[in-house]
């Protein structure tokens, strides 16, 4: 019996481990993404230790048993899990994290959400939009496509400073510019030109576009408090690509093409207008007074009395026409760059690396940039709980400027207008002119070669991040940063002429560094209970430091022209060196909570010490409360197939800033000389400063339908700013200065948001979407500081700040026009309307109802394919505002500033001559001051509404048959013109509306408008 039993147990499991060998077999197959196949990617047998990996093609093989659970995952990619079925062929496609979830977007402190999840305002764009624009700096780029971002070139002189403001300006006198964070990194930004008389150098050209994986500009409380005081002009993020697993994929971009002014402007007068002007001036003047000459004797009575001897001496020399407008450009300015990158990895660790060259030629001669730039972004799992990244770029900037801030007389924008255009550029023997009687302005084509003014700028950031998980929910996160830039300077003027003539020369030189360094450490925990509650929460801590120091040197008398250093000087050398810190320290708390993906909750709390403040008032407390609700996961809403999204979010906080420019709250003494001995003497006398606040509210509604088809959104948004700095508030002159620095007045920003997409076709041959944006901002200011029991207003030669109006609204006397009968000019005497006056002291100076920065703006775009062709084009459009023609008292003044000493434009031609002509501008007089008719009014004041087409390209993409013969993984061509096209509101505005935020039109180089083409491959 136990015999025949053993053996019934012997056959069952005789019979069962065959059954199980017949249910295992070996899945084959390959694992693959977007970009092709997947070497490295894991494949695991789910609740077993069996896994494999696959080869370098992406192929596996792995044995498992029916019903059991594939999971394949890769580095970057979401993990797709697979139940094994009847059939042996398993090719399974990865997809980037967060594809599947929607699009994820990288915020404050590296940590990123699915756009459901989000409660702040926010706008991404994608590096492909930023690789479009052909700019050298990468702010340039975001014009247009940002609802409530506006941009301001301050030159068109390549690498020069863009203004941006986002939701308008916050501060009367405080820092206005946003935060730049680059992976996770809040950097530095503005200009670090030697001089600030010649071109600025925006820190941020040191950037190439091509490294940029996207922008996002954080714009309300929610988003931007985490990072405290630096976040409350709104914060710009900058990720850089990274590297993806697989076979290393390798990518060229050339481009080459050309550019020159946007817009025209004004054209200066020849020389046959000019003496036009000059002989019916001196008509005017002095014929209407008894002098026995006619109008066209006129020319005799300037000879005769030696009223201008260049006019003698040009038309004795044959009246030549010297084109100096001409002379000044840099036709069909080239620009070119080249750029590659290399990225790869596998499932453990990836990189991206990229080398890239940029030469822009300004448009004017004497001014260009070129730049070398090098990233390598690495990173490695270290092991299943540690993981490294390391990201680091070097680049070196090279600008030639020119001295364009102001009115210097080697300034090509300058010469342009001012010059006399009976003045020869080259002398009788074909040189160029150095003896420029006639004018005292330089010959600005013989300094283009003669004299050099150059900012070498060399740059490296570095971030270090380690993240350890000490468990599932649980990891801390440690970041040390680095920025360190160096900037070497050289100033050096030639002692044959211009202004270093009277020193037989001169050089200065300067190197300033900026060394700026930011830890952070933090611990992330996230939590669920149940499967409706989601809790995320961080805790950090942040310290961040940057240090400036300066060194200066000053030589003259030039020993060889060739000798181009101090050391190349003789004479009265100079020297003096600077070194200033700022510290912050940041304490932060975030809880985010979601209740089934319906409703979502962020608070975050924020403490910051600042070294620009006294210890009494250095540390500030931060917070923000944002909360959305998923509408379209309502149970309503669900069967509704036409809407894939619909939330509403809003947000409230508190944000700082402490952008005083050093720490003028302390009383300084400072070196001075007495009785030839070294002394020490005050300096500043300090002030008991405290944070400048704002208070932010935000609330808006997000919307996909039909099948994400369009998607758009509507914000409403109100900032409050109060405890403004004011860095120069007036002092009792029996305190020893004029001026101390203290906080005061309050101020509001508001305004709406719109944007709306929408893809018009989809189909697999044509596919056409379009796209705009539309925002608006109303500033005033609501309080001012008191002095003397009342508010404390600040007037300039233009503008002025008064309580219930604009920061900076234009004040000034208002034009009436010309007086038909007499050619006089006329204002208004009250400043608005009504009676006018023709003598411009009676005439009172009035507010004038806007100020320089626009109310609205706004972007349209639009995307096309047709088969292996692309179509794109975008307008930017901006106004509401005015912008003031600031030279106009040289260039189109009725005196002989303009028909004599300098030139004028040709606005001038359209002066009155004879009774009962109608017209704007007054007749001219051969006097100093003439009628007063160019001095500071609204006639110089123009409405500064403006469309521009900002981009338009076309391009093919070469197929894939035609790729594979050449082993190819993309080809694609383009063309791109950039800035083709303006509108302006008002005829009168001949200038480029594109002004800095000054609202100035000033004598810089203006915008561009450029031609490029691209050639870009993919191996």
């Amino acid at each position: 019996m136990r015999l025949k039993f053993k053996w019934i147990i012997t056959l069952i499991i005789a019979l069962t481990i065959q059954i199980s060998f017949a249910q295992e077999k070996t899945v084959t197959g390959v694992v693959s993404d977007k970009s092709g196949t997947l070497p490295g990617a894991n494949v695991v047998v789910k609740g077993t230790k069996r896994s494999t990996q696959t080869d370098l093609e992406g192929r596996f093989s792995i044995k498992v048993k029916l019903g059991e659970t594939l999971v394949f995952s890769f580095i970057g990619m979401t993990p797709s899990i697979i139940v094994v079925s009847s059939s042996d062929q398993m090719n399974v496609k990865l997809v980037e994290e967060g594809e599947k979830l929607g699009e994820v977007i990288v915020l404050g402190y590296n940590s990123s959400k699915r756009k459901n999840d989000i409660t702040g305002n926010y706008v991404k764009i994608g590096g492909d939009e930023l690789n479009k624009v052909p700019m050298v700096s990468i702010d340039q780029a975001l014009q247009g496509k940002v609802a409530g971002l506006t941009i301001s070139a301050t030159s068109g002189t390549p690498g020069s400073v863009q203004n941006i403001r986002i939701r308008g300006a916050q501060s009367l006198y405080g820092g206005n510019e946003p935060l730049y964070v680059i992976d996770g990194m809040p950097v530095a930004s503005g200009d670090v030109s030697g001089d600030s008389d010649s071109s600025s150098l925006s820190i941020l050209s040191s950037l190439s576009s091509d490294n940029i994986e996207s922008m996002t500009v954080l714009k309300d409380a929610s988003a931007t408090s985490v990072y405290g005081a630096r976040g409350t002009n709104g914060v710009i993020l900058v990720t850089t690509k990274r590297g993806k697993g697989g076979d290393t994929k390798f990518s060229a971009t050339s481009t080459v093409g050309f550019q020159n002014n946007a817009v025209k402007g004004l054209r200066p007068l020849n020389g046959r207008e000019k003496q036009t002007l000059l002989e019916e001036g001196v008509y005017n003047t002095f014929g209407d007074f008894g002098a026995s000459f006619t109008r066209d004797q006129s020319y005799q009575y300037i000879v005769d009395n030696s009223i201008d001897p260049s006019l003698v001496d040009w038309v004795a020399g044959g009246s030549k026409e010297y084109n100096w407008p001409e002379l000044m450009k840099n036709k069909g300015a080239l620009l070119n760059s080249l750029d590659f990158s290399a990225q790869g990895g596998n499932q453990k660790q990836n990189f991206y690396m990229s080398l890239g060259y940029n030469k822009t030629e300004a448009t004017v001669i004497g001014a260009n940039f070129k730049r070398i730039t090098a990233s390598l972004n690495y990173s490695n799992q270290l092991t299943n709980k540690a993981k490294f990244t390391n990201n680091l770029s070097v680049s070196n900037v090279d600008q030639n400027g020119i001295p364009e801030q102001s009115a210097f007389f080697a300034n090509p924008n300058l010469t342009k207008y001012f010059m006399n255009p009976w003045v020869s550029p080259y002398g009788t023997d074909g040189s160029l002119n150095t003896d420029m009687s006639g004018t005292s302005l330089y010959n600005t084509i013989y300094l283009s070669k003669h004299d050099i003014t150059n900012n070498n700028l060399t740059r490296i950031l570095n971030n270090t991040n380690i993240t350890y998980e000490f468990m599932k929910n649980l990891k801390f996160t440690s970041s040390l940063g680095i920025d360190y830039s160096i900037n070497s300077y050289r100033n050096f003027q030639n002692s044959i002429h211009g202004n270093g003539s009277d020193t037989n020369g001169y050089i200065q030189e300067s190197i300033d560094k900026i060394f700026k360094y930011v830890s952070q450490n933090s611990f992330d925990y996230n939590f669920r209970i149940n499967d409706d509650h989601k809790f995320e929460a961080k805790i950090l801590m942040e310290f961040d430091k940057t240090k400036f120091t300066g060194l200066y040197g000053y030589g003259e008398d030039l020993v060889r022209p060739e000798f181009q250093y101090i050391n190349g000087t003789s004479a009265n050398y100079q020297a003096s060196s600077y070194f200033t810190d700022a510290m912050n320290l940041g304490y932060l708390g975030l809880v985010n909570y979601k209740f089934k993906n319906k409703y979502i909750l962020d608070v975050s709390f924020r403490n910051e010490s600042s070294s620009r403040f006294n210890k009494e008032t250095r540390s500030g407390n931060f917070y923000s409360v944002g909360a959305a609700w998923n509408i379209n996961e309502e149970s309503f809403l669900t069967n509704i197939e036409s809407i894939n999204l619909l939330r509403m979010r809003g947000s409230y906080g508190t944000t700082g800033n402490s952008a005083t420019g050093g720490v003028q709250y302390q009383s300084t003494l400072g070196a001075a000389s007495y009785n030839s001995a070294g002394a020490i003497s005050p300096s500043s006398f300090g002030g008991k400063l405290q944070w400048e606040l704002a208070n932010k509210f935000d609330v808006g509604v997000e919307f996909e339908l039909l099948k994400s088809r369009i998607n758009g959104s509507v914000a409403y948004f109100k900032s409050i700013t109060s405890q403004m700095l004011q860095p120069n508030f007036p002092l009792s002159p029996t305190q020893g200065f004029d001026s101390y620095a203290t906080n005061g007045g309050k101020m509001y920003n508001k305004g709406i948001e719109v944007s709306l997409n929408f893809d018009l076709i989809q189909s697999d041959k044509f596919n056409w979407s379009i796209g705009g944006n539309y925002s608006t901002v109303d500033n005033e200011i609501t309080e001012l500081r008191q002095t003397d029991g009342s508010p404390y207003v600040i007037t300039t030669g233009t503008r002025r700040n008064e309580e219930g109006h604009p920061a900076f609204e234009w004040y000034m006397r208002k034009w009436a026009g010309v007086d038909s009968a007499n050619g006089n000019p006329l204002w208004f005497i009250n400043g608005k309307d009504g009676a006018t006056t023709s003598v411009y002291n009676d005439a009172e100076v009035a507010f004038q109802g806007k100020n320089a920065l626009p109310t609205f703006s706004g972007g349209f775009n639009s995307h096309i394919e047709l088969s292996d062709f692309f179509f794109d084009f975008s307008f930017y459009f901006a106004g509401g505002n005015k912008v003031f023609q600031d030279w106009a008292s040289y260039t189109s003044n009725e005196s002989l500033s303009s028909i004599s000493t300098y030139n004028g434009t040709e606005d001038l031609l359209n002066r009155w001559q004879n009774a009962g002509d109608v017209t704007d501008v007054p007749k001219v007089e051969a006097t100093a001051t003439g009628s007063d008719a160019s001095k500071t009014s609204t006639r110089f004041l123009y409405d500064g509404d403006y469309v521009r087409l900002r981009d338009v390209t076309v391009g093919y993409n070469f197929k894939s048959n035609i790729l594979s013969k050449f082993k190819l993984d993309g080809l694609s061509f383009s063309v791109r013109g950039t800035n083709m096209l303006t509108w302006v509101k008002d005829s009168r505005l001949k200038y480029d509306p594109e002004v800095d935020a000054t609202g100035f039109t000033s004598l810089t180089s203006p915008p561009v408008k450029s031609v490029v083409f691209s050639v870009n491959v993919k191996f």
